[in-house]
């Protein structure tokens, strides 16, 4: 029996490992642990453990991380804890592997304490670039301490390589996004009404925007022109998630809880979800924000994403994508594409470039192969481009 150990710190890495948790868990060899931090934990973020325990997937140990601030001070902090939190964890657990997903704080803490305990790493997806995010460096550094890389496509398993990983360590398996968002079950509209309690009728947008961490103070004002922008629309209504914890996350999620309190077109919650945020996306007139989802899960739907200013710049994209400055009128005439007949119909024919939705099969056989095999050699040669 070998032990594997799962980190998730937000209800977006928990979306995108739920399927792949599932189904390593099928492998009676396997004994698979789920180490659940950051977010999760917090009740200001919706204490989002409550929807892995409704997914009926058990914890094994919750490890807390938040400070009640998100100053970049704060974050270090929080970083710390993470390395505290999971250097006693994998001394009382000892799994054989880890498995994180992406290019948050809380994943790069965690692998830092893994690599201290020799303990080999899978790391999905490295490869892919947000020029505007600290995650930019983060997912980088995660792949140079894992051992086992999985990743989107031929582009990302390139820049895997080039970063001197061995050819042999990296799969091409595909995004987990478009495989959610064609294939986990739908609420109907009228279940998802009834579960967020609000009337969102034909005429709604699905709504995330987060900090665009690499750069200073920006995140009152951007929000300013967002919500600024939200208003010469009354005709539709927006269905809004907050921010996650990152640095000046909480200045925007105040900036749209004082929006919303004014508008009744305008409907805030803490988390929707992954099950409630695809349902939504199923039914929407077109994404927007500046969330990864926007550009992986998005084109699944068929509808437009409005994708504003820089945090994911640099992010392979679709036809589908309208990018905007994160200005007023940058993001109405966004937003006026969207609804355009024409570019509605480029949405609709436009292909997902993240994949056609069958990561998670590939991702726990090629684990658990690893594992059962004992293929997880932690020395590492670096891999010299010709």
């Amino acid at each position: 029996m070998k032990k594997l150990a799962v980190l998730t710190g937000t209800r977006a890495d928990f979306g995108l490992l739920a399927p792949i948790i599932k189904k390593l868990r099928t492998f009676p060899d396997l004994d698979v642990r789920l180490a659940v931090t950051g977010a999760h934990l917090s009740p200001e973020f919706g204490l989002t453990v409550s929807e892995i325990e409704a997914e009926g997937i058990p914890v094994d140990r919750k490890i807390e991380i938040l400070l009640s601030s998100d100053t970049p001070s704060a974050i270090s902090k929080s970083m710390g804890l993470a390395m505290i939190g999971f250097g006693d964890y994998f001394q009382d657990s000892a799994p054989d592997a880890l498995l994180v997903l992406g290019d948050r704080y809380e994943t790069l803490a965690a692998a830092c304490a893994a690599v201290n305990a020799r303990i080999p790493i899978f790391h999905l997806y490295g490869g892919e670039t947000t020029e505007g995010a600290v995650d930019e460096g983060f997912r980088h550094a995660l792949t140079k301490l894992s051992c086992i890389h999985f990743v989107a496509n031929g582009e990302f398993e390139k820049r895997v390589i080039q970063l001197g990983e061995a050819p042999e360590r990296v799969f091409r398996v595909g995004a987990m996004g478009p495989e959610n968002a064609i294939h986990m079950p739908k609420l109907s509209l009228c279940e998802l009404e009834e579960s967020l309690g609000v009337k969102l009728g034909e005429k709604y947008a699905v709504l995330t925007f987060h900090p665009v961490t690499l750069e200073n103070h920006t995140a009152h004002a951007q929000a300013d022109e967002l919500v600024k922008a939200l208003e010469w629309f009354p005709e539709i209504t927006f269905l809004c998630t907050k921010a996650n914890a990152d640095a000046d996350g909480r200045i925007i999620n105040e900036v749209l809880e004082a929006f919303a309190c004014k508008r009744n077109n305008v409907f805030l919650v803490d988390s929707l979800g992954a099950k409630r945020y695809l349902s939504a996306l199923n039914y929407a007139l077109f994404a927007i924000g500046n969330s990864s989802s926007g550009l992986a899960e998005v084109p699944s739907f068929h509808i437009p994403t409005v994708n504003i200013g820089d945090r994911q710049k640099g992010r392979m994209q679709g036809e589908s994508i309208i990018n905007c400055a994160p200005e007023a009128d940058s993001i109405a005439a966004a937003i006026e594409k969207a609804l355009s007949p024409a570019f509605r119909e480029t949405a609709a024919k436009a292909e997902n470039p993240y994949g056609d939705g069958h990561a998670s099969s590939k991702i726990a056989e090629i684990v658990h192969d690893h594992l059962i095999h004992n293929k997880m050699i932690l020395k590492k040669k670096f891999y010299d481009l010709e």
